[in-house]
């Protein structure tokens, strides 16, 4: 076993639990450098069929003799990748630990990809994958060379992996990272490096496996709280993490985050706030859009219209153009045209029918303070308005954890179904169910529902504004119900 062996040196990848959307990214980076790819996952989805078309070899059987005969023929030069949902007693991962293969997390893989290149890794409870693939986006529509490995599908460009090799490179000038004059490729002071962008996990502490040039912090509510015990430690975790970005790189941080900071790193704070370096000032709804200016350090920069609805996307921007305009100084004409033409990222307020009668909305909220931030949003765009909830709570750890926080924010509803606990990676916590969860909520419009009934009670009270919310398999039910919409709203007309 050679875990400090460069990753494209292998002759082959296999993926344990290859359909997950972190994971994903990575077998689709592999099979564009032309590595051989192949992987288990438990059952068949949308991803793991675009990954087959796309040339990856994928078995939904976890028994050994499920591995493929190249694999096991050839261990020694085969780099073993794996997802921290699979159960300890997966057989394959058993067979593979007593051959001493090379089995490797994926924020390995992801911090060994990230050293070739100039990494910037966004970290947060909340916000990471609608910030950094923000960021992507904007990279794209400023003709800069970069690979990105996203924690959710790009509405704009429908993949979790993006890649741009026309462009231009990025040059990080001396060691300040303060420049990105593109035009000037000849800088003896230069160099040219090609930028990855990703999220910088904290579940597992991930992200204590990158090294990132830029770091952006969007949040640190309380999450996790099964790995990491305490509040406090949770906290502390994030203070590592800027300890671990390079000697005088740079830090976007959201301006309400008093954590202490190492000080040879650039910090700039962003938010709504005056007091914020990076402020979005007299933010205001226009047509539906959420427009704003920017400012940085009370001097107006320029105004933009964001793409996405909700204070808590205007607070997503800010971070990317605190990276992309404060540290990278791409073009603000182009930054402009880039925040607002952004879709965002599927399952992150997504709109899945939409018409003068209906709106629903698809989320991947699974937090308290998510929940809180999507409902205060759609109640800003759709004032005065009833708005039903489907939520399925994620992890048995977490509805414990934050159970009175997700009371409180579902009582802002004025309906709520409330699905099934979606168990993930554990097992079931004695008397943590679904219906303790009910009982907690003070709004009385509230009933337990599973994906039939749910569908059943959309047919007969047709709400205008449903919510879809969890991070789940409840995305099993949203084109079904998106389906129904179109029925329910043709009757309508």
């Amino acid at each position: 076993m050679n875990p400090a062996q460069n990753i494209r040196d292998y002759n082959q990848a296999y993926f344990l639990g290859i359909g997950g959307i972190g994971m994903s990214a990575i077998a689709r980076y592999f099979l564009q450098i032309g590595l051989p790819v192949m992987g288990y996952d438990k059952t068949p989805t949308p991803l793991t069929k675009a990954l087959e078309r796309e040339g990856a070899v994928i078995s939904y059987n976890d028994q050994l003799e499920a591995l493929p005969m190249s694999v096991i023929n050839d261990i020694e030069n085969t780099l073993f990748i794996l997802t921290p949902a699979i159960p300890k007693d997966h057989a394959q991962w058993i067979w593979l630990i007593d051959q001493k293969a090379t089995i490797l997390k994926r924020s390995e893989v992801l911090g060994q990809i990230a050293r070739g290149g100039y990494c910037i890794a966004v970290a947060g409870t909340h916000g990471k994958t609608t910030t950094s693939t923000l960021i992507a986006h904007l990279l794209y529509e400023c003709n800069i060379n970069f690979t990105a490995f996203l924690g959710g599908i790009s509405a704009n460009y429908n993949t979790n992996y993006l890649r741009k090799t026309d462009g231009v490179n990025y040059q990080a000038r001396g060691s300040n990272h303060q420049s990105g004059d593109t035009n000037n490729q000849s800088s003896s002071s230069s160099e040219a490096k090609e930028i990855i962008v990703l999220e910088a996990d904290e579940f597992d502490r991930s992200f204590h496996r990158l090294n990132p040039d830029l770091a952006v912090i969007t949040a640190i509510d309380p999450d996790h709280l099964d790995i990491y015990g305490t509040p406090e430690a949770f906290e502390q975790a994030f203070i590592e993490f800027t300890h671990l970005i390079q000697p005088n790189g740079g830090l976007m941080i959201q301006e309400n985050l008093k954590i202490e900071i190492t000080p040879n790193v650039k910090t700039h704070t962003y938010g709504l706030d005056i007091s914020a370096n990076y402020q979005a000032h007299n933010v205001h709804i226009n047509q539906g859009d959420f427009c704003f200016t920017l400012t940085r350090d009370q001097r107006e920069i320029a105004p933009f219209r964001c793409g996405l609805p909700g204070h808590h996307n205007v607070q997503n921007a800010m971070a990317a153009l605190g990276i992309c305009q404060g540290f990278l100084k791409l073009p603000i004409e182009l930054l402009q045209t880039g925040i607002a033409n952004y879709k965002g990222a599927k399952r992150r307020f997504e709109y899945v029918h939409k018409s003068e009668n209906f709106v629903v909305i698809d989320d991947y909220a699974h937090h308290p303070e998510e929940l809180n931030a999507i409902i205060g949003s759609v109640r800003t765009l759709y004032p005065n308005q009833m708005i039903t909830g489907i939520f399925q709570p994620h992890l048995f750890s977490r509805t414990q954890d934050f159970a009175q926080g997700f009371a409180n924010s579902l009582s802002n509803l004025d309906h709520i179904w409330l699905m099934d606990i979606y168990p993930a990676r554990e097992k079931p916590i004695p008397g943590i169910t679904s219906e303790w969860l009910l009982n907690m909520i003070s709004n009385p419009n509230k009933t337990l529902v599973n994906p039939l009934t749910a569908l059943q009670k959309i047919e007969s009270a047709k709400p205008k504004i449903l919510l879809i919310l969890g991070a789940g398999d409840i995305d099993q039910i949203v084109q079904p119900i998106a389906n129904l919409y179109l029925k329910i709203d043709a009757l309508t007309e």
